[in-house]
């Protein structure tokens, strides 16, 4: 666990850094996999209609639920990679 923590901490410093910037699926996948790896299952209501950001959000994160913070951590990791 300690060394996939270590993984995902330089892939997190890594998406900083992308050559360029990923479409808006890419980043919103890349979102929710964090937020599930660091927090675990979203809460609370879904946003309303006036916020069509954070209604993307919940919706992406929302689809990670269940996921353990391991798996997401790896999956986050192996994204990531892909985009380099």
């Amino acid at each position: 666990m300690a060394d996939l923590k270590s993984r995902f901490e330089q892939a997190v410093a890594d998406s900083k850094k992308l050559p360029e910037r990923p479409d808006n699926a890419t980043l919103l996948k890349i979102y929710a996999l964090y937020k599930q790896a660091t927090e675990g299952d979203v809460e609370g209501k879904r946003p309303g209609f006036t916020d069509m950001v954070g209604r993307a959000k919940w919706d992406a994160w929302n689809e990670q639920k269940g996921k353990s913070a391991e798996a997401a951590m790896q999956e986050y990791v192996d994204l990531i990679e892909s985009l380099k």
